[in-house]
């Protein structure tokens, strides 16, 4: 079991001295910060109170923008902020999105505008274009990556285009937008028996097992909705799967889409990621949202 404290801690413990915080430090492919996990994470320790993690963590993303004013920005950077030299899907506008709307949230402070000015004039430009999707497998134009760009500018346009294309495809990142017939279907084709939320029917990446942060997910819908009982039901249900040290993995191998695939990404990175940063986020989300914070 794990409190909202342990999360905190755990929070805390990820980030570096460069402001980044990593998004698990024990699997090599994780060493990084990404504009997505890290806004999750900045908002979620900003809302218990941790202030001043949040405000190092906008530091590094001002440093990351200003360095190319004009953009395009990668999805993630190393710890240093620093380019990555892999071939890991770079262009995830998501980020950008998610990282002006937890500073819109942040408030009271013109120290990073000029860095925020710079990714709206980009994505004003390019918020239609194709990118990777939030689990950087798919290349397009996606309903949840639009939702996150069209909160971030404040644009009612492109929230209305991403409510357009939510059908597009069955995928548990749409939790997110959080509309009832959005998590009616997710409820109908991506909740496992256990109670844990799977990200798309197709998944097979270590095995295609259900996603902490997915689940935490769900609830904050279920929150929203005033669906107290449900909420609380999937708190309990990432609480249980926190390890002996309180953290919190990234997915649950109770129930596997495709099991025969589980050793091999196992074979190929190592154990599955643990603890995961965006998981602990989510998870502290849920906690305030329910009243266990």
């Amino acid at each position: 079991m794990i409190d909202a404290a342990r999360s905190v801690e755990v929070l805390l413990a990820g980030q570096l001295c460069s402001g980044a915080y990593v998004a698990c430090p024990r699997l090599e492919q994780y060493r990084y910060c990404w504009f997505r996990d890290g806004s999750f994470v900045a908002d979620a320790l900003r809302e218990a109170g941790e202030v001043a993690s949040a405000d190092r963590f906008f530091d590094w993303c001002a440093r990351v923008i200003l360095d190319r004013p004009e953009g395009p920005w990668d999805a993630r950077y190393r710890l240093d902020g620093s380019a990555d030299a892999s071939d890991w899907p770079k262009l995830q506008l998501d980020g950008l999105g998610l990282f002006l709307g937890a500073l819109r949230r942040r408030g009271g402070s013109s120290r990073w505008e000029e860095a925020a000015a710079c990714v709206r004039r980009y994505l004003d430009t390019h918020w239609g274009e194709p990118c990777f999707d939030w689990w950087e497998e798919r290349e397009g134009v996606h309903a949840v990556t639009l939702w996150c760009v069209g909160n971030g500018l404040g644009s009612e346009e492109i929230r209305r285009e991403a409510l357009a294309r939510a059908d597009d495809r069955l995928d548990a990142s749409l939790l997110f937008v959080g509309t009832p017939a959005i998590v009616e279907r997710v409820e109908r084709g991506l909740l496992s028996p256990g109670g844990g939320v799977h990200r798309h029917p197709d998944d097979e990446y270590y095995g295609g097992g259900e996603w902490l942060l997915l689940t935490a997910l769900l609830g904050l819908a279920y929150a929203e909705q005033g669906r107290g009982e449900d909420a609380r039901r999937c708190l309990a249900w990432v609480d249980a799967h926190a390890n002996a040290a309180g953290e919190l993995p990234e997915q649950s191998q109770d129930h596997l889409l495709r099991p025969d695939r589980y050793r091999p990404w196992v074979e190929r990175w190592g154990e599955p990621p643990v603890p995961l940063l965006w998981s602990h986020a989510l998870h502290l989300r849920l906690c305030h949202a329910v009243g266990d914070a």
